[in-house]
Formats: C-alpha cells, structure tokens, sequence
C-alpha cells in the first residue's frame, strides 16, 4: 500500500502553525521566516552538488570499476611501458626513498579518441593496488563561482579518505578531458575556470613524498596545446605520456583481445584486417569486433566469417547503409565516379584497392576502400601527388564519360585542397620554405589551381586511356553492387603490372 506520510505532513504543517499563531499565542513568523531561509539553502546546496548529506551525489565521486590490468590493453606497447615505468616510483617506495627521487605527482596522457587513455588510467590503478577516482572535465565547470573549485577539493579530500578506509596507500585520480579546466589562462582573475584550474594546482603542490596515502593525478587529453604552461610543468605533471593510434602489429593485438569472447571462422585472418583498418583507433577496432558479431546475428550464423569483418570496417569507417533509391543515371554515374578513384589508385600504387561498392553509406552513393600495403608516417611530394590524383580520380572520370561535373566530387576536392596545404606548410611546393600564415586567399587559390588543375590533367589522359576498363567494370559493378579488388585487378588486365611512368614526371 502506497505511503502517505509525506502528503500528511504536507497538510498538516499549515493547520499546525494558524492553531499555535491564533488559538495558543504563539508568534510563529520568526519561525516560519527562519524555516523558508533554511529550506532555500539547503535547495540551492543540493542542486551544486554539495550537499551528499542529504542524498545528492556530488560528481566527481569515486565510482566502482572492473579491474583492469595492463596485459588486457593492446596497441600500447611504448606507452604502457613509460607508464609502468613511472608507477613504479609509487609501488618501490623505499627503493626511490634510497636514491632520493622524488615520488610523481601527475601523468599527462595525450593522443587521439578512442586510444585507450582511460583504459591505462584503469590499469595503473590496478597495477599500484591503488584506490581509483575518475572524473570529467566538464563536471567541475559551473555558472557558479568557486564551485568548480569546492569540487575539485572534494575529490582529492575523498580519495584521500576511501584509501584510508580501504587500508591502501595511495590513490590515482583520474580526469579526462582535463583541457576544459586546465585551459591556457589569459591573465584574468574572476573566471571560474581560473579559478578551478588554480585550485587543481594547489592541491598538485600538496601532495608531498611522505604523504600517506600518496596521491597521483592522471589527465588526459587530446589537445596538449591548450593546456596553461604552469599546469605542464615539472612537479606537477612530471611525465606526458604519447598515446598515438596503433600501428598494424598493435592493430592486430587489439583485434585478437576483442576476439577472445567471439566464434571466429577458422578462415578468418585478424592480420588481413589489422592491413585494412589503417588508421583505426582502439574504439574503432573494438566497434569493429562488435559489429562482425552483430552481422553474424542478422546472418543466423554461429561463427564472425571474413565477410562480417569487412562489412564492419565499412560500418565503422562510413556509416550503416541507407535506403537511398537512385535513379539508373546516378547509379551509372556513381559507379563511373567510384570506378574512377579504383583505377587511378591501382595505376598510382598498384594493389591498393580492396573494394568497389555501390553501396549508399552515410552520405555516400558510394565508395572504394583501400588497403594500404604499410603504415606510413612521411609523406613525399611523389606520394602526396599521387594521392590527389587519386582523389581526382572520380571528377575526371565523370568528365570523361559525362563531359562535366557532379556534386559528387565536392569531398574528392576538399581533400585534394587539404593534402595542398600539406604539402605549402611542408615546404613541398615550388613556393618553398613559406609561413603559411603570410599566405593570402588569393595566394592560397592561385596554389590550388596550379596543382590541382595540372594533376586533373594528368589523370584525365591516364584514365582515358584505359575506357575499355571502365566499360568491363560498369557491367559488374552495376549488377553486383560490389566488386572486390581481386576481381577488380583481373578486368583490369596487366595495366596494374605496368612501369608507373605518367606519376614519376609529376
């Protein structure tokens, strides 16, 4: 049965005070006056956030993780060993009190989305047998001023006390995104987030060497650059941590952690995929995993086939497929603009397609994906020409057959016009060793031109001599929908195996 105490004394507190105001004599203003103070107080306590006492839970609170340990992250290998490197200084304590060394204080971990910074974060706290805290940025952030501030020592406070209470010696506070609050400051003193960011500082020089339990902030970030200079300095954040994505040997780690749980086909090869995902974050490949598992559903299959795999990279990279419905002239189309971008990449870097789909996905009709042969890290000017004339690729196949354009080229030129100002800000131009900042629009438009009208040129002539491709490949890519780049190879003959002459004059 429902209670309805509530409601009674709601009721009732009115009829209470007029008998004691009239019928008793009892002056009950100053009462009432002082209960409607207390009850705003205690409002506007709760809704900070500051008033656990009362049931409201303050952010920033410890919150109940899994155990994680370092050998369950993969992709990581240079980054989780500076970062063993540094917890040792909390777990060997009486063999750094011999040398002298002082305990670290902060551990600054930068790098992309989806890296794995909390994951390490997660692990360190593990490794140290420590208690672990983790926080947002964004939660200490309030109109009010000098909440962010209360927060911030209320976490450190609480650390502090759950590892005493839980008999451990140290604690690892974790905050991500902590660009929000450790932002540069520009040289006011009233903003809450000065504020904040001052306390954070405050309570970083608090914590001393013989400190029990000790405590070690984590921070993560993926924009070091807008982080205040007194918060990236020694004694406070005393290590930074680089957590960049993972190379092919670190993707196929990765894959084979997230496949411990999954029925794999015993043809399936993680190494192919690890080849195919170039690029790919830690959470991507685990969405990867995932979503293999749930297209192996969707087939009434018991085991991730190689087909799944490869339909997620294509998931995960552009998006679920749309229901689109397009006209016999755009699919036409389409298929020319994608097989375009097929053939010039297989006459740049022979065997570096993967797949032809005609397929909508996200914003695209369609898309070719490629499969780079090594990961790569500089870039020349021949590599980056080619690369546009690749981009180039589907705009001047429409061109060919078509005799104009399409909007279907509109991102082929944003990225042509990115990989330029590469190559400007890189010094790769005829333009020379330049500020890129001195660089004016017409300068820059006049740069565009030059380079992108030449190349487009060049894969105009490449590509037009070889129309008997595009009309082999059209037939099959309009029935099938997909063409693999195997089958894409065979129509396209020897051309592939061909000295690369028409790129080594760019």
């Amino acid at each position: 049965m429902r209670n309805y105490s509530k409601e009674i004394m709601i009721g009732f507190m009115p009829i209470f005070i007029l008998f004691m105001q009239f019928f008793v004599g009892v002056n009950m203003i100053p009462i009432v006056l002082f209960a409607g103070l207390a009850g705003g107080l205690l409002y506007v306590a709760k809704s900070r956030g500051n008033l656990a006492a009362i049931g409201g839970e303050r952010k920033g609170k410890p919150r109940l993780t899994t155990p994680l340990s370092f050998e369950e992250i993969g992709g990581q290998e240079r980054a989780k060993q500076e970062i063993i490197e540094a917890l040792d200084f909390l777990v060997n304590v009486e063999q750094i009190s011999k040398l002298g060394i002082r305990p670290l204080k902060g551990i600054l971990l930068t790098g992309p989305p989806g890296t794995g910074k909390t994951l390490l974060a997660k692990a360190a706290a593990h490794y140290t047998d420590s208690i672990y805290v983790a926080a947002s940025g964004s939660e200490f952030v309030e109109m009010y001023v000098g909440v962010g501030a209360s927060r911030i020592r209320d976490m450190f406070k609480e650390a502090r006390q759950k590892a005493l209470k839980a008999g451990k010696n140290s604690a690892v506070i974790f905050i991500d995104e902590i660009d929000v609050i450790g932002g540069k400051r520009d040289g006011g003193q009233h903003r809450e987030y000065d504020q904040t960011l001052n306390q954070l500082l405050t309570e970083m020089d608090g914590i001393h060497t013989s400190e029990s339990p000790r405590i070690l902030l984590i921070g993560a970030t993926n924009r070091k650059e807008m982080l205040d200079s007194a918060l990236l300095r020694p004694g406070r954040f005393d290590r930074h941590i680089a957590v960049d994505l993972p190379d092919k040997k670190g993707r196929a780690h990765i894959l084979h952690i997230h496949a411990r749980n999954k029925p794999l086909h015993e043809e399936v090869s993680l190494e192919k995929i690890a080849e195919e995902s170039f690029g790919f974050s830690g959470a991507q490949l685990e969405s990867v995993m995932n979503e293999s598992a749930i297209y192996a559903l969707r087939d009434s299959n018991d085991s991730i086939t190689q087909r799944h795999l490869s339909l997620a990279i294509d998931k995960v990279l552009m998006g679920e497929q749309s229901d689109r419905e397009a006209t016999k002239e755009e699919r036409e189309r389409v298929a020319l603009h994608e097989l375009g971008h097929a053939i010039a990449a297989e006459l740049v870097r022979p065997g570096s397609v993967s797949q032809v789909a005609l397929q909508p996905r996200g914003q695209a009709l369609g898309y070719v994906r490629h499969n780079p042969q090594q990961d790569r890290y500089l870039y020349t000017r021949e590599f980056l020409d080619g690369q546009i004339m690749i981009a180039l690729g589907g705009a001047a196949a429409e061109e060919i057959f078509y005799g104009d354009r399409s909007t279907g080229s509109r991102g082929d030129f944003e990225q042509s016009m990115s990989i330029v100002r590469t190559m400007v800000e890189s010094g790769l131009t005829d333009l020379g060793i330049i500020d890129s900042s001195m660089m004016t629009p017409d300068k820059w438009a006049g740069v565009n031109h030059t380079i992108l009208e030449e190349l487009m040129g060049k894969v105009k002539q490449m590509l037009g001599e070889h129309k008997e491709v595009f009309l082999r490949s059209l037939d099959v890519l309009i029935a099938e929908e997909t063409l693999g780049g195997d089958r894409f190879r065979s129509l396209l003959g020897d051309t592939a195996a061909r000295p690369n002459f028409e790129l080594q004059t760019v």
